[in-house]
């Protein structure tokens, strides 16, 4: 049903990465609370299959979001389709895992050129539109943003990255009417956190963390903590929230997180030799399959 008395009804929300997990959620709760919403990513069928679940006008636009051409001649469509927006999720992501030192500099790379460079090139296209609108641009972070995790150093640095890549575009618009939100999200029962579960040692140093911070939550209900952010216009939103606390001591983290690899690594690399993970789950795989096809 839609929520009419959410500031959202009637407005232009842009989501990428929405063909799956987290970034269709978000389009669905979009959606719910009476928004028009586009849905950018890979996979133009699933996109097009979330489009026709949601309860209020959609378009689904198959784009790279590395791609700037790409996310242009999106951009021009759904301003011809729906008009400008004023709200948009950079939410598109992927992630691999193995140790840095063997790791395939392509696959490295890539990560980093989805998680970081294609916010960036999503933010450049719809700025424009945001400033006209005085919206509201949703950078999707994580726990890696504030404490880096081994096994997983190109996720860990793209999504610093985005953190640090939002903090300075926030004071660059805010005169502009524009704000600017963090996401810090946790575990999320998507596709990329079960694959990861099903590689040992990326299954065993989660099984490793506090229980809190082992726990996954349900994408709809994380995407459902972000929408409410987004209506309130927040510069910062977290998912599960004790994730909060993490902040004022975040200079600690990486001491603890080395004390606890030095004990626990060389024992996991006994009982099984470390592997590189490839693209995770099914969004990773479309990437590399996309990839490969324009290459």
């Amino acid at each position: 049903m839609a929520t009419h008395s959410s500031p959202l009804s009637g407005r232009t929300t842009v989501v990428t990465g929405a063909a799956r997990g987290l970034g269709a959620a978000l389009a669905r709760e979009f959606s719910a609370r009476g928004a028009r919403v586009a849905l950018l990513g890979h996979e133009k069928a699933a996109l097009d299959a979330v489009a026709a679940s949601l309860p209020g006008p959609a378009l689904s636009v198959e784009a790279d979001v590395t791609d700037i051409d790409a996310l242009r001649t999106a951009a021009h469509r759904i301003r011809s389709r729906f008009g400008r927006p004023s709200v948009v999720v950079a939410n598109a992501g992927i992630a691999e895992g193995g140790p840095f030192a063997s790791s395939d500099p392509a696959t490295w790379s890539r990560v980093i050129e989805v998680n970081l460079v294609g916010s960036a090139h999503t933010a450049r296209v719809f700025l424009p539109d945001l400033v006209a609108t005085a919206g509201h641009f949703l950078q999707v972070a994580s726990l890696a943003s504030i404490g880096a995790a081994p096994l997983m150093s190109a996720y860990c640095a793209s999504k610093s990255g985005v953190e640090a890549f939002a903090h300075s575009l926030r004071a660059e618009v805010a005169h502009e009417g524009v704000s600017v939100g963090i996401a810090y999200l946790n575990w999320i029962d998507t596709d990329m956190v079960r694959d990861a579960d099903r590689h040992a040692v990326l299954g065993e140093l989660r099984a490793h963390m506090p229980s809190p911070a082992r726990r996954v939550m349900a994408a709809d209900v994380v995407a459902a903590r972000l929408v409410r952010s987004v209506e309130r216009r927040r510069t910062a939103v977290y998912a599960p929230g004790w994730m909060r606390l993490t902040q004022p001591v975040r200079a600690a983290m990486p001491p603890v997180v080395l004390r606890l690899s030095r004990r626990e690594l060389p024992r996991l690399q006994e009982r099984q030799p470390w592997q590189h993970t490839g693209p995770l789950g099914a969004g990773g795989q479309a990437d590399q399959a996309a990839t490969r096809h324009t290459a």
